[in-house]
């Protein structure tokens, strides 16, 4: 098996801020399926509703919502028309500044809406801003944005908490979705995290059935499909060279594979042209 990970940084690791339907438009796996990313973000949903999934974690998200993602957190979110908001990539300079697990946070009160879309205004300003200093004052901003999170979150009312973490099953796929972020190019089954989890696989897919309604091997590949595509649509790797950093035994078998996920071999999809990912 291989001990590296895949060398394809995450594209998106400099301060930037983007509209969530921008990349919904080029097709829901580039927010629903399951992701991670080198550095943490912000969502911040204005309108609409939906499910997303953090850590193997389902819950439901509504307007005004943030939802802050460490680096490295295995999250996908489900973005139909009606949703409309925010994904703030945050430099991993700045991480520190930033909670160490991920946070939910329903804004119910009228000010504190406002005071957020006061920074977020002011934070794109500075980001689209030709004048001398803009990038700076940009991350300055960033900084007062990162005092409000941290001020909602100390003001969290206990039921806007989700116990749901607190569980066994909870944690447990929490811990599963942790190493797959760490081990999901190396061609490792399901009864292979199990055994490293110190559970039976059929344990490992009830608790992932109960937190995410999806399975654990539905979770995998999952994971693995979309870093497929993130390296056949964003990079020029040949498919050979994606097949082998996934882990998978030959390009044959990564093809036939990519084909009966998608409908479209490797070299089909990848035609449809380079995307940047959220």
């Amino acid at each position: 098996m291989k001990a590296a990970r895949p060398m394809f940084p995450d594209p998106q690791n400099r301060l930037a801020l983007t509209a969530i339907a921008q990349n919904a438009a080029h097709g829901k796996w580039r927010t629903e399926a399951m992701r991670s990313h080198e550095t943490p973000r912000l969502i911040f949903v204005a309108k609409g509703q939906g499910r997303i999934t953090v850590a193997g974690l389902t819950r439901g998200f509504g307007a005004n919502n943030l939802i802050f993602l460490p680096p490295k957190t295995m999250y996908g979110f489900e973005c139909g028309p009606t949703v409309y908001g925010q994904m703030l990539t945050i430099p991993g300079a700045m991480a520190s500044e930033w909670p160490d697990e991920p946070q939910h946070l329903r804004l119910r009160d009228v000010v504190a809406q406002k005071e957020l879309a006061t920074h977020l205004d002011a934070l794109e300003r500075e980001l689209k801003s030709t004048l001398p200093g803009s990038l700076r004052a940009a991350h300055y901003q960033l900084g007062l944005l990162s005092i409000y999170f941290e001020r909602q979150m100390n003001q969290r009312d206990d039921d806007t908490f989700d116990a749901r973490t607190e569980t066994a099953s909870a944690r447990l796929v929490a811990a599963y979705t942790d190493l797959i972020e760490r081990h999901y190019h190396e061609a490792r089954t399901v009864s292979d995290y199990a055994t490293m989890l110190g559970v039976t696989p059929t344990h490992l897919t009830r608790c992932c059935k109960e937190t995410s309604d999806a399975s654990a091997l539905t979770l995998l590949n999952d994971r693995i499909l979309f870093q497929a595509r993130l390296m056949l649509r964003d990079s020029a790797l040949p498919v050979a060279r994606v097949a082998d950093q996934l882990g998978f035994g030959s390009a044959a078998y990564f093809t036939r594979s990519f084909q009966a996920k998608t409908g479209l071999t490797p070299s089909q999809f990848r035609k449809k042209g380079p995307l940047t990912a959220l």
